[in-house]
């Protein structure tokens, strides 16, 4: 199957590890121009932009912080003014917060700790989109996705905050779709479930590994290339009118 994505410009937010690392592989594997967004590791996208062909200009790094009202203009700019468009937009970037002290309960967590959780989870997204909207919508094509987290769908006992500003981009882009359907733009939503991540391997226990995939249809919990192969068609010209839809990616959870 032709993807048609030879030659279209790429920006995956939060590139440099997990599930984005393996997005913007996926991307150059298919003949697109990537960038690589970061917000602390310039080393780590770098590193990923000399891999996926930074020599010939089929890559490169670019600064994008979820607290930083100004760097969506920023981030989207970069990229058409390096290669003259932005075709696709992969959201991937994430505002993890402050972890809840086991035992406090949901109302003695203080605004200072769940308020930055809200809104840079939320607003960064929404603001990056209008970013990228104009030009696509000029061009007649583009492909939007949004990455959430089955916590917005099934929810996680202390995730309700999190959980809330992922459900947010649902919301997002069922709304969305009715603006950007008939210029050619398409907005889908990819929730992965627990995915093995380095970030997952290093925080979870075995045991509760263990349990989760127990609990899971397919045997296995779900790596970074699942997600990304889902990313991949659903910006793919090989997608032409699956839009404002929410696509879960857990192995039957």
């Amino acid at each position: 199957m032709d993807l048609g994505l030879s030659g279209r410009t790429v920006l995956v937010t939060g590139a440099t590890s997990g599930i984005g690392r393996a997005v913007a592989r996926a991307f150059s594997r298919e003949g697109a121009r990537v960038a690589v967004s970061y917000r602390n590791d310039q080393v780590a996208a770098e590193k990923l932009a000399q891999e996926l062909g930074a020599g010939q200009d089929r890559a490169f790094p670019v600064p994008y912080a979820l607290d930083d009202p100004a760097s969506p203009k920023r981030v989207v700019a970069a990229v058409e003014e390096r290669w003259g468009s932005l075709d696709v937009l992969v959201a991937n970037a994430v505002r993890w917060g402050v972890r809840r002290a086991p035992g406090t309960p949901f109302e003695n967590v203080p605004e200072e700790d769940w308020l930055p959780v809200v809104d840079g989870n939320l607003a960064p997204v929404i603001r990056t989109v209008q970013q990228a909207v104009p030009g696509m919508r000029g061009r007649g094509w583009g492909r939007i996705a949004l990455i959430s987290s089955h916590n917005a769908l099934g929810g996680n006992r202390g995730q309700e905050f999190y959980g809330a500003a992922k459900a947010g981009l649902h919301g997002l882009a069922r709304s969305l779709m009715w603006d950007l359907g008939g210029d050619g733009l398409l907005v889908n939503v990819v929730c992965p479930g627990l995915t093995v991540t380095e970030r997952m391997l290093k925080g979870l226990p075995e045991p509760v590994r263990a349990r989760e995939i127990a609990a899971t249809p397919t045997g296995r919990l779900s790596d970074p290339e699942d997600v990304a192969r889902t990313v991949l068609f659903l910006c793919s010209a090989a997608n032409g009118n699956i839009t404002g839809e929410s696509l879960t990616v857990a192995g039957g959870r």
